[in-house]
């Protein structure tokens, strides 16, 4: 019976590893929320932190943190994760309104609500790929609040282990027509052959005129922020070593494999939007961010 109750709400699929930074995104979208500046609205985050026993007692808005923005984790990594909300809400709206994409892939969707609570013009369709007990979860929750998305959405409950680009045609997706990608807080979790394999595999699902935008990181070695205060505040206030998580390899280029294959492409420091926006993180010594790269590119349209 227990077994049965938790494959149908999904709980522990955001109850530890790379699952519960799914949660720790949330929370800093429901802080972000709630700022008077506001960089992105995210209604249904707070109730994805508190529907979980691994996060319940986290903060959803910045009064809850007795230091405020000063906190190195709920101040300027959740403010970080705000900041990268709002540029990659942009770049898949820009994507769907610009042009004749109406394919909206989400690879690794975890709790995001995008199907929920963007502007989509009709006729969008929004896959999103995860592990089954992450979607149940996520199905829970949304359901009990009888969200509606405005856009059709079409769950793809599986492993990026397995073949999802094998069934992403049996559920509708039309490799034909144009799409648009998205691979947010993902690659860097997975060994390089994978994030290799999942660019490529993009690229062969991508028609002309397609997007994808993703995150990557560029430090030769993460253990040299080991002690950055982002990393030591996640790990002594959630018990979460970003750092275990992490796969250490050398990463591999892929913003210059997919120039290679014809895309054109723009790397970007999340530093860049915060001067944009005129909010966010700045660079700091010992910083974390430091190597963080938040990649945009086009396949041009087949002439």
């Amino acid at each position: 019976m227990v077994d049965t109750a938790h494959r149908n709400t999904g709980v522990e699929g955001v109850a530890g590893g790379v699952g519960v930074t799914a949660l720790l995104v949330a929370a800093a979208r429901a802080i972000e929320t709630h700022r008077p500046d506001s960089l992105a609205q995210d209604a249904y985050a707070e109730h994805f932190v508190r529907a979980a026993p691994a996060s319940a007692g986290w903060p959803v808005h910045l009064r809850e943190v007795p230091d405020g923005d000063t906190n190195p984790l709920w101040g300027r990594f959740a403010r970080y994760f705000g900041l990268r909300t709002r540029v990659l809400d942009d770049f898949l709206l820009q994507a769907v309104h610009a042009g004749s994409v109406r394919q909206v892939v989400l690879l690794g969707a975890g709790l995001d609500a995008r199907a929920f609570r963007l502007g989509w013009p009709p006729g969008c369709v929004i896959f999103e790929i995860d592990r089954g007990e992450v979607l149940a979860f996520k199905h829970q929750v949304l359901g009990g609040l009888s969200a509606t998305p405005k856009a059709a959405r079409v769950p793809l409950p599986m492993d990026l282990r397995d073949d999802w680009a094998g069934a992403l045609p049996g559920a509708g997706f039309d490799p034909a027509a144009p799409s648009v990608w998205l691979v947010e807080g993902l690659l860097f979790y997975l060994p390089p052959a994978a994030e290799s394999y999942l660019i490529d595999t993009v690229d062969g699902l991508s028609a002309g005129g397609s997007a994808l935008a993703f995150e990557v990181k560029l430090d030769k070695d993460l253990l040299e922020y080991r002690d950055s205060p982002l990393y030591t505040s996640t790990h002594r206030q959630l018990g979460i070593d970003l750092l275990d998580l992490f796969d250490r390899e050398p990463r591999p280029d892929s913003a210059g494999d997919l120039a290679d294959k014809g895309w054109s492409t723009a790397v970007h420091t999340p530093f860049d939007f915060t001067r944009l926006h005129g909010r966010g993180p700045l660079p700091e010594p010992n910083d974390a961010l430091a190597g963080n790269r938040w990649v945009f590119a086009d396949k041009p349209p087949r002439t």
